[in-house]
């Protein structure tokens, strides 16, 4: 009986979140263009964008895998605060930055400006392959997380594989009709579910199982203080973990500097109607961190209640003190929370590997240039079963699958960023420290060392990576690139936004691009 009453609210709550999409596009046409179903038409408010980027940072990983990473070892989960927060500020100037210059030549995303300021349409190509590899990892995170959930809420009535597929079927369906937009309109049922169970439970667990937070943290402090310190509980000493200072600061600094060019922070920052919407979402995004500390908590406290979990088995931690204690129309709601924190990111990380795939790539084929949308959502269904393959024959913790993705899409940081702002970059230096920067980090992570003596393999690799681009550009001949700056390089739309009508793609943009329509 109990797993037939929370079944039924997850699904009445997946059918309204689904609605809820698909009434996000009335008024819309018959869907619009790539760029509407991409980037929301480059009209979303204030509002929005702050939910769809919280969206974005709040995902099952922070529900399920902040909890089991605070079981499994404690303090070093607190990098996702640092480094979200670090994020953000650096947010502050680079969104903006990306905002203005897409808008200004027409592209919806990273794979589009890499090939406008190198001027090589196939540059585009490539690195929409090389995100996908890398962004395909987030995708499993996300199927791993909601079927965990719908597994666990079922009091096993559903099984895991089952579990993993509706978490795929009903996310698929979803991005593929309703784009950016319908993500922004769920995300507003996503937070307040989750701000409101995560509430719930901040209260109700120490009160249930510990009579208090001052008892709770009495017995943490007596009998967890290993879990209390970097680097965390099991990581001293050779055969640790690893989780010590220089890996909190390394990863802490490599994260926040690689989530402000995430394709997906990327996508939230062009579906802005003006800058100015992403400089007050910078300022007000870090208050949304604070819900983090609550599963941090909670798997804490679920080393007393439910000792002897380990491996994946760790992030099932917060549920597991739940789906025991409270009535099952209760698991059911926390479950739609945790469900939720799935389909929007996982939305939207299918929504932007498509929009890269159906700009970059297949555009590059005649027959397909005008088509762009329709290829787009066909390569959304794939992305989107190779990942849920993955999770069948390759799973892993869902921090592992978190920090496999940022060290690969760190090493596009010079190419995508450092481009913008610096002319004398070169597409030589950038390309051949992209192909060094992913050789690193791919040995590191495949051959155990992560991190690399106490340092995350991602910096290290991206180090490689600045070197070469610099060695090689200095000692290389510059590119023969006969436009002006303002036409290649970003800068800060200050007192240039018109909050009406994107501007159109510049003559030289076209040019530049001209597998774009």
């Amino acid at each position: 009986m109990n797993a037939v009453v929370a079944t039924s609210v997850f699904a009445v709550f997946m059918v309204a979140a689904v609605v809820l999409g698909l009434l996000a596009l009335r008024g819309r046409g018959k869907g619009g263009g790539l760029a509407e179903w991409s980037v929301g038409g480059r009209s979303l408010g204030p509002v929005f964008i702050w939910v769809l980027m919280a969206g974005e940072g709040y995902t099952s990983f922070s529900y399920l895998g902040a909890a089991g990473w605070g079981y499994n070892y404690g303090a070093p989960v607190l990098y996702v605060v640092a480094y979200m927060s670090c994020g953000y500020a650096i947010g502050y100037v680079v969104g903006p930055m990306l905002w203005g210059y897409a808008r200004r030549h027409g592209l919806v995303g990273i794979t589009d400006m890499v090939a406008h300021r190198f001027g090589r349409p196939w540059l585009g190509a490539v690195v929409a392959v090389l995100a996908t590899v890398f962004l395909l990892p987030y995708i499993q995170l996300q199927i791993t997380g909601m079927g965990v959930v719908l597994s666990v809420i079922s009091y096993g009535a559903v099984s895991l594989n089952w579990a993993y597929f509706v978490a795929f079927a009903v996310t698929t369906g979803f991005v593929v009709v309703s784009g950016l937009r319908g993500s922004a309109w769920v995300s507003v049922l996503k937070d307040v579910l989750v701000i409101a169970t995560l509430g719930f439970l901040a209260l109700y667990v120490p009160l249930h199982y510990f009579d208090g937070y001052g008892p709770f943290l009495d017995r943490l402090v007596t009998e967890k203080s290993d879990w209390l310190t970097l680097p965390g509980h099991g990581g001293g000493g050779s055969g640790g973990s690893g989780l010590g200072e220089l890996w909190f600061i390394s990863t802490t600094f490599l994260n926040s500097l690689t989530v402000v060019i995430f394709p997906t922070t990327v996508a939230g920052y062009l579906g802005a109607r003006n800058a100015d919407a992403l400089r007050r979402n910078a300022m007000y995004l870090p208050a949304y961190n604070v819900l983090l500390f609550v599963p941090m908590l909670l798997g804490l406290a679920a080393l007393f209640v439910v000792p002897g979990l380990a491996g994946a088995e760790s992030n099932l931690a917060l549920f597991k003190l739940v789906v025991d204690s409270l009535p099952a129309w209760a698991v059911g709601v926390i479950g739609v929370a945790a469900g939720l924190s799935s389909i929007v990111p996982m939305a939207v990380f299918m929504l932007v590997i498509g929009t890269m795939w159906g700009r970059s790539v297949l555009s590059l084929v005649p027959r397909l240039a005008e088509r762009q949308k329709s290829a787009a959502q066909v390569v959304v269904v794939v992305a989107g079963g190779l990942a849920l393959l993955l999770t069948y024959t390759a799973p892993n913790t869902l921090v592992r699958l978190s920090l496999i993705s940022y060290e690969g899409m760190a090493q596009l940081l010079p190419m995508v960023l450092l481009a913008l702002v610096w002319r004398r970059l070169t597409f030589r230096g950038a390309f051949s420290g992209l192909i060094v920067g992913v050789a690193v980090v791919c040995v590191l992570v495949f051959s155990g060392n992560d991190p690399l003596r106490g340092v995350n393999a991602g910096l290290v690799a991206l180090a490689a990576n600045l070197a070469v681009a610099l060695a090689v550009t200095f000692a290389g001949p510059r590119d023969a690139d006969p436009r002006p700056d303002a036409e290649v390089l970003a800068d800060d739309p200050v007192g240039d936004e018109d909050e009406d009508e994107p501007l159109a793609p510049t003559r030289a943009a076209r040019g530049a691009s001209d597998h774009r329509v």
